[in-house]
């Protein structure tokens, strides 16, 4: 063990000169736990289960700097890891991680992983976001079950660019190579071009996203089929309540004579009132018919308390369910226990969850 110490002192002695060339260096992170109760429901062919699971509702770290370079100008990096604190695993830097450049006037250009245009947008207006009950469950599309490849992604290969506020108003771009992020039905050299626009001037706040993927499926489509999504939002602070809005639409071309597959639209409404250092929070979230199929739509209502004890430290209990309709097999969405949370077509899923989040 003193070895270790010792070892430990070393390496840290070594490093910490490197620490302070960077001024701007940071360590940041996220630790979110719970404990959830979820009853899958009965589908049209299983009966349903109640589970319980510890889990890490992307629990992550990560590093951050910047090099003042002179006129207005930065280099900026970032490393991101999430970090499943109920069964450590995976691969480092699988969250946003990237090298780029930041003016303070011209904007900043990213290369790497991160979030797309798309995604941003719409991100601050999902009261439970991160959580079993975040509005992902069917916003963005899910990937084989209502898009080839979900739009609210989080994609490696990305060059971005994002411009600087200008009258509260924020423009992102971004190319992205899909190749690496296919799945089961979608095959290489695939490629998407994402779009936001973001307005954020209290008590207002108003977005716009566009994407579209060109993508070559194994079994139907060509070449060069495309599916696109389109979403709006909207937000409103007025003293202690917060009102939020969420409209998607997306299309394809990805059906046998290039027929809409997984179009669809989805709509998505929460709110916060805050009292002293706690909040009461409620959402409700539809989504329609894939592609015209009938009974492959499905809602989900939630509703949720959270009591801050500091700053960065808040325990929090919510309540979901969502309901699918008889063809179609939406789950909840980001925590672990949430990977298994439906057991077929038109099962009901419910989940209580009892958490603590700290923030450092």
């Amino acid at each position: 063990m003193q070895k270790k110490l010792i070892a430990l002192a070393i390496a840290a002695a070594f490093s910490a000169p490197a620490f302070a060339d960077n001024a701007n260096f940071t360590f940041y992170g996220i630790a979110d736990m719970s404990f959830d109760v979820i009853n899958t429901g009965n589908s049209n062919t299983t009966s349903g289960a109640t589970k319980r699971a510890v889990s890490s509702n992307v629990s992550r770290f990560g590093f951050k700097g910047s090099e003042d370079l002179g006129d207005g100008l930065a280099a900026v990096w970032q490393f991101e890891q999430q970090i499943n604190m109920d069964n450590a695993g995976g691969t480092f830097a699988t969250r946003n991680t990237f090298a780029g450049l930041k003016s303070e006037t011209l904007g900043t250009v990213l290369l790497g992983r991160h979030d797309t245009p798309y995604k941003l947008t719409t991100r601050k207006l999902d009261v439970f976001g991160d959580s079993i009950a975040d509005n992902r469950s069917f916003i963005g599309g899910i990937a084989n079950t209502s898009a080839a490849v979900a739009f609210d992604g989080r994609q490696p290969d990305v060059l971005a660019y994002i411009s600087p506020a200008l009258a509260g108003v924020t423009v992102a771009v971004a190319t992205v190579n899909l190749t690496e992020t296919q799945t089961t039905s979608v095959s290489a050299h695939n490629s998407a071009l994402s779009l936001g626009a973001m307005y954020d001037v209290a008590p207002f706040y108003a977005s716009v996203g566009y994407e579209s993927h060109s993508v070559n499926t194994n079994a139907i489509g060509t070449k060069g089929s495309q599916e696109t999504a389109k979403k709006l939002g909207f937000g409103v602070t007025l003293d202690a309540l917060s009102l939020g809005v969420v409209a998607e639409k997306t299309s394809d071309e990805l059906g046998n004579n290039k027929a809409n597959l997984y179009g669809h639209s989805a709509f998505y409404v929460s709110g916060k009132y805050s009292i002293g250092n706690s909040a009461i929070k409620l959402a409700v979230g539809k989504v329609n018919n894939i592609g015209g199929v009938q009974q492959t739509g499905a809602n989900q209502i939630t509703a949720g308390y959270d009591h801050g004890m500091s700053k960065r430290t808040k325990l929090y209990v919510l309540y979901t369910k969502l309901n699918n309709r008889d063809a179609v097999n939406y789950k909840l969405s980001q925590s672990s226990a949430a990977a298994d949370s439906s057991v077929g077509a038109g099962s009901s899923i419910s989940a209580l969850s009892l958490g603590l989040k700290h923030t450092f």
